[in-house]
């Protein structure tokens, strides 16, 4: 049976290889199902219609595409292309996993995988190609008016899988526009180390798509896939994607003694964000000497009030320590931050960026509540908005307005905080330090994307 896995191309300025489509290619392969195509739209720019093109050529069977919030409309594009071609179409990834039905009925899609999709993939694929056991037997997998779905335990072994099918994801074949912005080394590739997060930010869909609960790989698998990407794809820096890298020190400790140990001459960093409370002097001077040189943190406000709001069980304190220390350790900083969070004012808006600016950030974004089908939020807040996700951009666009603020406030405070923390002379010389003229394009896409330059009127 031939199998396409697609991501369609779509406005953004972050290209980096689809992990999750990369895991599934890869069990596929390994039960058999060898003829397995890896296709990435956004990286090499194909159109829809290119991409419905390639699949009908190719003879596929099954399209497997990939779906996050704010690519959503895209796929709904493809998937109808790829129905008038004749091709079997089955959607998955966390937008489909928060809102199955409604990702089925509004694209038009056969199926959808719920979850983890290494399994779900695979036995939807050998009922297609045998016919040996129904859809709405298939856990994981749902079809319009064929009942509830059968929930997929997740994966206890995560270190059983095999690794992403990297010979389709050649790092060396991907954009100079990493998650992450002005970096060190390229070619640059991808790793989780883990899956999940026991927390419950209430802007986060992730307590909803993996219930709170988090599995790791073992280091050794980990720097084994690290060095797989150095000796044979030429990778000179690793960016963990996890939602979480730090909150198990013994993991990352591990992680790190195993890149000293095998010499594996690296930088990495963490361009997904960890948590404050979980660096130490003692764990950042060890990330440091394995190759760490840039630490993203979720921050999201300056007021402890919002954070209380959000469940984000932190404080201000906590946080500006945990930058200071990473300074200390010789690592950048950068820290998220959200504008439009359930309690938000002007004035908390002022103070959040002028906590940006008192701790020793190099770096930070600040971006607009986005109601990511999942969380708390979306599911609490989604009703007041006539926003669907099939309109705006995500954490770009206004979702959702706070009680006392205005669209136009909440657009001027982001581009404002951008200007107000970028335009000293550390923070631009921090840029200037990591300038490549490679990444001109991804830089100017970026400030256009961020409206940094705009004041709405």
């Amino acid at each position: 049976m031939k199998i396409v896995l697609a991501r369609p191309s779509y406005h953004t300025h972050l290209i980096t290889p689809p992990l999750g489509l990369g895991y599934i290619s890869a069990y596929l392969k390994k039960h058999g199902f060898n003829e397995t195509k890896l296709l990435d739209g956004l990286n090499y720019a194909l159109s829809n219609e290119k991409i419905a093109d390639i699949c009908q050529e190719y003879g596929c069977e099954l399209v497997g595409i990939s779906v996050l919030t704010d690519y959503y409309p895209e796929v709904c594009d493809l998937i109808g292309r790829c129905k008038k071609k004749d091709i079997i179409t089955v959607i998955g990834g966390p937008h489909v996993t928060a809102v199955p039905k409604k990702s089925l009925e509004e694209s038009g899609a056969d199926f959808a995988v719920v979850g983890e999709g290494e399994e779900s993939m695979l036995d939807l694929a050998n009922h297609l190609s045998s016919g040996t056991k129904a859809p709405r037997d298939i856990k994981g997998v749902y079809k319009l008016n064929n009942g509830n779905i059968k929930d997929r335990e997740f994966i206890k072994d995560i270190d059983s899988l095999p690794l992403p099918d990297w010979e389709q994801m050649n790092p060396k074949s991907y954009e100079k526009a990493p998650h992450g912005g002005l970096i060190k080394n390229f070619p640059v590739a991808p790793i989780i180390s883990s899956r999940g997060c026991p927390f419950a930010c209430s802007f986060c869909a992730s307590p909803f798509i993996w219930k709170q609960k988090i599995r790791f790989r073992s280091p050794k698998n980990v720097v084994d896939e690290i060095e797989l990407l150095v000796k044979e794809f030429g990778v000179k820096e690793i960016h963990f994607e996890d939602d979480n890298l730090t909150l198990k020190k013994s993991h990352v400790e591990q992680i790190c003694q195993e890149i000293i140990a095998r010499n594996l001459k690296i930088s990495w960093a963490t361009p997904n964000g960890i948590r404050v409370e979980t660096v130490t002097p003692e764990l950042l001077s060890l990330m440091k000497e394995s190759g760490c040189y840039y630490l993203a943190f979720g921050i999201e406000s300056g007021n402890q009030r919002i954070l209380d709001n959000i469940h984000k069980k932190t404080n201000l304190e906590i946080i500006e320590y945990a930058i200071r220390e990473s300074k200390k350790a010789g690592i950048i900083t950068q820290g998220f931050f959200i504008f439009g969070l359930p309690g938000e004012t002007e004035e908390t808006i002022n103070e959040t960026i002028r906590f940006a600016k008192k701790i020793p950030l190099d770096r930070a974004q600040f971006l607009l509540l986005d109601l990511l089908p999942g969380s708390e939020l979306f599911h609490k807040l989604g009703a007041s908005t006539n926003l669907s996700p099939s309109s705006y951009r995500s954490y770009q666009d206004v979702t959702w307005i706070p009680e006392g603020l205005s669209s136009k406030t909440l657009q001027n405070a982001s581009s404002k905080a951008f200007r107000s923390f970028f335009f000293r002379p550390r923070q631009m010389l921090t840029l200037l330090k990591f300038f490549k003229l490679s990444q001109l394009k991804f830089i100017l896409q970026r400030i256009s994307d961020f409206n940094i330059f705009k004041i709405k009127h």
